[in-house]
């Protein structure tokens, strides 16, 4: 990605784009990918980096939503398992098909589990990424060898599909760029400034990195900022009322071994009646979630002690090991952007996990809600709103059939996976300069190639760029994270032609917060 030819488009201050996206996460980045099927012209701002708020802080999983299922959401599950089997076609370097097992221990539980993941396969049709079915009591104990065995009488294994967050977010803004948007992060929107008749007429956006003001003009502007969508909305009308429910969300990540196999486990009745998985991702495993409501966004959210608590004791409640604390190798929290209920019900499982879009008295568009796994839907449907309040002749939406970057049919093996096509370029880096070809940690395969990458092609430019969201590091393993900084920092400042302040003030802010994700750092 050249963030310098994206930011220079922003210097012609006579342009008038289609549509001005606020927000590089999951939901911006896929209104982006849509208008520009559709033949737009699109600027993307992100105030930080692509998805450094909740997109990168999800369970990894690419989901129709069993749990949604027993709730009764039936379009909600559908359409989430038809973009599921999108996203693993269009995207086969970032995503997997991972077989999941629920532990069955009483007969009852054996149908009702049996007779919904039929239904779930069935919903999927064409697109299903295997059959569900019963599993005897040996075979659930020789596939998750690390559960508990009294009173187990067998498995359900089902499918869904396992992705890298942060990774798919940067794939789909090289995706925009290439389609020739102007994408941007580490550029937030200040203002929005508007026609005599009140319209919105488009944003004033300031880039941190070259300390310069734009004021962009725009047909429409979606509020696609997530859990901070209300900001922008009191931008537009400063007395308007809340629009957002943040709810959070934790995860643990520790050892494999506390789990075993390959498959993931999904505990669907856990004692407070949330479900609960345990992941094996890039090595690691990913336990969570909470759902607990917060009435403050932030953007480094922080775990409380009863989530950190009740994850531990339900995965202690499974597993014939059970994790403590000094076990935790990172422990990361995200906001989910819930459209808050008129009336004050506090209840998450009562407020919508569908997304909704709302058009102000302005015509600034708010996207809300919504998952990751449904980006490009939520995208398409914000784009037909945009015909709507425009009267622009409608396009079709292409978005569903495209391919994003990186895509290969035969992906690499190992970590490299997530770079796709571009592998080869990072191993002829390594070609150019063999020394780039050291791990970064004794303990992880990353090289310095790929910070070189991240920094030249990846639009990388701080050290909790590369690694938080280029190499997950931070959220698999916060200690060896702080370990590998200074080495970040020094390839990145040779080349982006930074000094020995800019480091060191990098490597301060990097300390701080990476000992967040350290779990005996948080306030007991």
């Amino acid at each position: 990605m050249d963030r310098l030819k994206n930011r220079n488009q922003l210097d012609d201050a006579e342009r008038v784009w289609d549509i001005v996206v606020i927000g590089g996460g999951a939901s911006g980045l896929g209104v982006a990918l849509d208008a520009l099927s559709r033949g737009l012209s699109v600027a993307l701002f992100e105030k930080r980096d692509f998805a450094q708020g909740t997109s990168s802080r999800s369970t990894k999983l690419v989901h129709g939503g069993v749990r949604y299922l027993a709730q009764g959401e039936i379009g909600l599950v559908l359409e989430a398992l038809k973009e599921r089997g999108r996203l693993l076609r269009n995207a086969p370097h970032l995503t997997t098909n991972q077989p999941f097992i629920i532990p069955i221990y009483t007969f009852i539980d054996r149908w009702k589990y049996s007779i919904g993941l039929k239904i779930y396969d069935w919903m999927a049709g064409k697109l299903r990424l295997g059959k569900s079915r019963f599993i005897s009591r040996e075979e659930t104990l020789d596939r998750l060898p690390r559960i508990k065995a009294a009173n187990l009488r067998g498995g359900i294994v089902y499918h869904d599909g396992q992705f890298d967050d942060a990774r798919l977010a940067l794939s789909i803004a090289q995706t925009c760029e290439a389609m020739g948007g102007c994408i941007l992060n580490h550029c937030g929107v200040a203002d929005i400034f508007k026609h005599a008749d009140g319209r919105v007429a488009g944003v004033v956006v300031k880039d941190s990195i070259g300390k310069k003001t734009y004021k962009v003009h725009a047909k429409a502007v979606v509020n696609a900022t997530g859990v901070f969508a209300d900001k922008i909305l009191k931008m537009d009308q400063p007395d308007v009322g809340k629009m957002i429910q943040p709810s959070q969300g934790i995860h643990l990540v520790m050892d494999r071994s506390f789990l075993g196999g390959n498959d993931a486990l999904m505990i669907p009745a856990t004692s407070d009646g949330r479900v609960l998985f345990a992941v094996p991702w890039q090595g690691k495993l990913v336990v969570g979630t909470t759902d607990t409501i917060r009435e403050k966004a932030k953007m480094e959210p922080r775990p409380l002690e009863r989530e950190i608590d009740f994850i531990l004791e339900t995965a202690a409640a499974f597993l014939t090991k059970a994790p403590t604390r000094k076990d935790v190798l990172s422990v990361f929290a995200g906001l989910r952007p819930l459209a808050a209920p008129k009336e004050g019900s506090t209840k998450t499982k009562e407020i919508s996990r569908s997304h909704k879009i709302i058009v102000s008295d302005s015509k600034l568009i708010t996207l809300t809600g919504g998952k990751w796994t449904t980006f490009r839907k939520m995208g398409e449907d914000t784009v037909d709103v945009f015909y709507d309040i425009t009267g622009m002749e409608r396009a079709a939406s292409t978005s569903k059939d495209i391919r994003l970057h990186g895509y290969l049919e035969h992906t690499p093996e190992g970590h490299m996976q997530v770079y796709g096509s571009d592998t080869a370029k990072i191993l002829a880096l390594v070609a150019e300069n063999p020394a780039w070809g050291e791990p970064l940690h004794p303990a992880y395969p990353y090289t310095a190639a790929e910070v070189v990458w991240a920094a030249r092609q990846e639009m990388a430019l701080k050290v909790e760029d590369i690694l938080s969201r280029r190499m997950r590091v931070l959220v698999l393993d916060a200690k060896a994270a702080i370990e590998m900084a200074p080495k970040v920092a020094e390839l990145m400042a040779e080349e982006l032609s930074l000094d020995q302040g800019w480091k060191d003030a990098e490597l301060e802010d990097f300390g701080k917060l990476a000992n967040k994700y350290l779990i005996n750092n948080l306030n007991p």
